[in-house]
């Protein structure tokens, strides 16, 4: 790890569960009365039973209960070859396993009222997880170093880490990499609750500006993948502070809201037939 303070790369665990969390929140403001009512009955006994509740679901459960979908692991990215965004999927998604491929696979299984419901609310629950995944752009990336995880940043930051990363974090530095900057610090440097920002977020126009008409995973993730180079998201150095946060954020923002709103058009799409 660069200035001498390394870290073990983390699971991907794109945007944290902040992110995740305002991805379901705004999507949740758009769906239909019809979608709300099949969510509701869906996540009925849920502890938080909307979708910014289970939005961080997919990630607690390869932690908490990795048996439970073996493999899942890879369901949460999409990797291209180099110097390409073009997705092809016998190549980039084999049997299915990758972002796109569960995202059409769990949004069949939703929209078939035959399978169980303890069957379908799995599937609403990845889907809403697996939408934020394919819109954070190193969840879908064409560089060798599995997402930006084997990038290595010294990020000085006031954000103070508690737990197992506590001790990786000395004189105001922390010791992560470029996908850990993604998840996490890019939108939580911004210093607002989950509320907060999904009130900050919920205030502009919707539908998102200038947003994609394709209803095709695929399109996302090859979008997603072409604004790491179109935006510079790996800095010219290891050594990074708040202004690279603040520089990405109104990106990371845009692809929080044109999740929502991708997700939001798929649940009204599925749910109601």
């Amino acid at each position: 790890m660069i200035a001498c303070i390394f870290l073990l790369p983390l699971p991907a665990m794109a945007w944290s569960n902040l992110g995740h969390r305002l991805v379901g929140e705004l999507a949740q403001r758009h769906l239909t009365a019809a979608a709300n009512a099949q969510v509701a009955g869906l996540l009925q006994g849920e502890a938080e039973p909307s979708l910014a509740g289970i939005a961080s679901w997919a990630d607690t459960l390869r932690k908490d209960d990795p048996q439970a979908y073996p493999g899942s692991d890879r369901w949460h990215y999409v990797n291209f070859p180099a110097r390409t965004c073009t997705y092809e999927p016998p190549r980039d998604c084999p049997d299915g396993n990758c972002v796109v491929g569960q995202i059409e696979r769990q949004r069949l299984i939703l929209a078939d009222r035959t399978q169980p419901v303890a069957v379908r609310r799995d599937a609403l629950k990845f889907l809403v997880h697996f939408v934020g995944d394919a819109h954070q752009p190193l969840h879908n990336s064409n560089y060798k170093d599995k997402g930006g995880n084997d990038y290595q940043i010294s990020l000085r930051t006031p954000l103070v880490p508690t737990g197992e990363l506590a001790s990786k974090y000395v004189d105001g530095v922390m010791g992560t990499n470029l996908h850990s900057i993604w998840d996490y610090y890019v939108l939580a440097s911004a210093g607002l609750t989950a509320d907060g920002y999904s009130e900050r977020l919920g205030t502009r126009p919707w539908p998102p500006e200038n947003i994609g008409k394709s209803p095709r995973p695929a399109d996302w993730s090859m979008e997603a993948c072409k604004l790491i180079d179109a935006h510079r998201l790996y800095p010219k150095g290891h050594r990074l502070d708040h202004r690279y946060l603040d520089a990405q954020r109104p990106l990371a923002e845009r692809q929080v809201e044109i999740a929502a709103k991708r997700l939001a058009d798929l649940l009204n799409a599925t749910l109601v037939n």
